[in-house]
């Protein structure tokens, strides 16, 4: 189901990537020692019957030619992987731009969910979902294996972006649900300051966090002229400007803004990376993922 979300081309361009944790699981201070977890690791551990959506090269053929069915070797990692994804579904997100109004910044997060996903499905890890916007928050909690992944990407084809950011109390449900060796990246535009708040209180209560912050190109670049109404999704209020007038003040700010967002991010120990709906995804994916081995 996940083909929905995900272009062939940028599915083929998967195969290099993996999520791996910046320290090891299973601790939150001293004398805890790396836990050890079946995957698609080095170190062979066992045999476990195939489940849809194992890779078809774990499969042991030599042992399927003796049994007549198919097993799947499994290996140790040093690290078991909760992967959670928090997506902003807030009315921001419905965002498009004028040369592509058919794409939302929506649709373009739920595509990194459903590759982020595929990758840990890749690696035998576990992998969840939270929603936050005016409905009440979808939590799907942690799961492994191609049904929960169908079962996630089912449900983002139902969600609707709208409305403000959640109040605390669906904060709080979400943050109490993750636990603490749980690798949590946050996509968002980032635009309501409670974003970084919240990244702020997961990462202050020993999570690895990392943020992914999505951007219309019209955001960007400010492509307007002449007279122009803009609405505030969120909160309805309108403004008309002489766009030309107001283009150079508005870009400076915007890049302030996108700078101070990484500097936070930088001093809370959070990867931060930033993509912008005419940019290929895997550029994002990318920088999200290749280099969190290295401390930042």
């Amino acid at each position: 189901m996940s083909g929905g979300f995900i272009e062939p081309e940028l599915r083929a361009r998967l195969r290099d990537l993996r999520i791996a944790p910046r320290r090891a699981a299973g601790g939150d201070g001293l004398g805890q020692h790396s836990s050890r977890s079946r995957g698609a690791g080095l170190e062979f551990a066992q045999y476990r019957a195939y489940e849809p959506g194992d890779e078809p090269r774990r499969i042991d053929w030599k042992l399927y030619a003796r049994s007549d069915r198919f097993f799947v070797r499994e290996a140790e990692r040093d690290s078991p992987l909760d992967l959670w994804l928090l997506l902003d579904a807030t009315a921001s997100m419905q965002q498009a731009d004028q040369a592509r109004p058919a794409l939302r910044k929506f649709d373009r997060a739920c595509t990194f969910a459903a590759c982020l996903i595929e990758i840990a499905l890749r690696q035998g890890d576990r992998f969840a979902l939270a929603t936050l916007g005016r409905q009440s928050p979808l939590l799907l909690p942690p799961g492994r294996g191609a049904r929960q992944r169908d079962r996630i990407v089912l449900e983002l084809s139902r969600c609707t972006a709208a409305g403000d950011w959640p109040g605390a109390v669906a904060e709080n449900l979400i943050g109490a649900r993750i636990a603490a060796h749980a690798l949590v990246i946050v996509i968002s535009d980032f635009f309501d300051p409670a974003a970084l708040d919240l990244m702020r209180r997961l990462a202050g209560a020993g999570r690895e966090v990392r943020a992914l912050q999505l951007l219309a190109a019209d955001e960007r670049d400010f492509p307007f002229s002449g007279g122009h109404r803009f609405i505030d999704p969120e909160g309805g209020l309108q403004r008309r400007v002489d766009a030309g007038a107001v283009r150079k003040d508005y870009l400076a700010r915007f890049a302030a803004a996108r700078a101070e967002l990484a500097t936070d991010c930088a001093a809370l120990g959070i990867v931060f990376a930033t993509h912008v709906l005419d940019e290929a995804p895997e550029r994002a994916l990318r920088s999200l993922l290749v280099d969190a081995g290295a401390s930042r």
